[in-house]
């Protein structure tokens, strides 16, 4: 099993999303011993804001690109090429005035590609992206999963909608709410890690011997 780590905080071991992610790999890789883990930082590592080049690159048909357009659509082609290796994703996902980071949005605008990772067909629009389990390890200072707040949660349905439309629909959320919050920060992380429950891969029969 290979898992792709997405950290998107830009506070670093500080990060509670990036803890919480940690704690589910960790769980990942305790139940899958042989998984191996590709990690990708676009809060150190950034991939660039959309601009002109990137959508003119992104339409011109391959062997046509000029050298600037294949420069401009690398950061595209390497997110692709990382989520679709990969069998699980685990997203950290800090909230930064109630939404997602532009860095984990510019990574989901290079990865969202007409053809590539979905497409349009009579009936709708249709996910090529399929068959990963994904698990967003959210991360907030207040409660946002229920109360009076709840409606300001706007990071965790965009990425629900968004990695459903581009074909990856089952999404596990876990949650480390309330960290700025007296009463609940000294459990958050535990709490968050305790809802996230990972079955144990069953092991593939040998093949049977042949003489």
């Amino acid at each position: 099993m290979q898992i792709l780590h997405i950290i998107s905080s830009a506070r670093g071991a500080e990060s509670y999303s990036t803890r919480l992610s940690q704690g589910i790999i960790d769980k990942l890789t305790a139940a899958d011993p042989n998984s191996t883990v590709v990690v990708r930082d676009v809060a150190t590592q950034p991939f660039p804001h959309l601009e002109e080049a990137h959508l003119q690159a992104y339409f011109a048909p391959a062997e046509g690109r000029s050298p600037e357009q294949q420069q401009a659509v690398r950061h595209s082609d390497e997110a692709i090429a990382q989520v679709m290796a990969a069998d699980v994703l685990v997203i950290g996902v800090p909230f930064y005035n109630f939404n997602v980071p532009s860095s984990l949005k510019s990574w989901l605008d290079h990865l969202t590609r007409a053809n590539i990772t979905f497409r349009y067909t009579p009936t709708g629009p249709e996910g090529l992206i399929t068959g990963k389990k994904v698990y967003l390890a959210v991360a907030s200072g207040g409660i946002y999963s229920e109360g009076p707040m709840q409606p300001y949660d706007f990071a965790t349905p965009y990425l629900r909608w968004m990695l459903g439309f581009l074909g990856m629909t089952d999404v596990t959320v876990a949650r480390a709410e309330g960290v700025k919050l007296p009463e609940y920060e000294p459990t958050a992380l535990q709490k968050g890690l305790d809802s996230v429950v990972v079955q144990t891969r069953s092991a593939e029969p040998a093949p049977a011997a042949s003489f």
